[in-house]
């Protein structure tokens, strides 16, 4: 079984998927990381936030390499984004041909509110992160349950969202978990 779970840059998915991991048997593999040790390998970028900076037709190159060796595994949580924001616009995190090959069964999409995810952003000097409004995060949080939406649509894949309190990632952890 392949599972995807998803948000936008902020909203604390690293945080919880680390306490997923320690209480499932699901090898949790992150999607922007695979495709950043290929743009390295490629000499293409320094920091996993210059992928987003790539043209589309670049990004898409390294999705699909990505997707590939992603489809191979089994039993995995696959920590990606439903989109990508970038200087185009927004780019679909999974696109058709990677959803092919992914052949997920459900998809986790966690979410906070703009608020809570600007100040997460403001407080985290770990990444070179864009400076989104509040209205900016709104509507990335929308556009991820289009796609959302749109991905469930083609895969036949259950969605289900996941409110990350600010201070209590536990409680979405646990949710993730319920619906494993």
């Amino acid at each position: 079984m392949r599972v995807v779970i998803s948000g936008i840059p902020g909203v604390g998915k690293s945080t919880i998927l680390e306490m997923v991991s320690k209480k499932t048997q699901y090898e949790i593999i992150n999607f922007g990381s695979l495709m950043f040790d290929m743009a390295v390998d490629l000499d293409l970028v320094k920091s996993r936030d210059d992928i987003r900076r790539l043209d589309v037709d670049t990004q898409k190159n390294l999705q699909k390499k990505a997707s590939n060796k992603i489809g191979k595994m089994d039993n995995i949580i696959i920590d990606t984004h439903m989109s990508i924001k970038s200087p185009a616009g927004y780019l679909p995190g999974l696109p058709e041909w990677v959803l092919r090959e992914l052949m997920v069964s459900s998809y986790f999409l966690i979410e906070s509110t703009p608020e809570e995810i600007k100040r997460r952003r403001e407080n985290d000097s770990s990444r070179s992160r864009d400076s989104d409004t509040v209205q900016d995060i709104k509507e990335h949080q929308e556009v991820n349950r289009y796609y959302a939406a749109a991905y469930s649509v083609y895969s036949g894949a259950t969605i289900k969202y996941i409110y990350n309190p600010d201070n209590h990632p536990e409680i979405a952890a646990e949710s993730i978990l319920g619906g494993l």
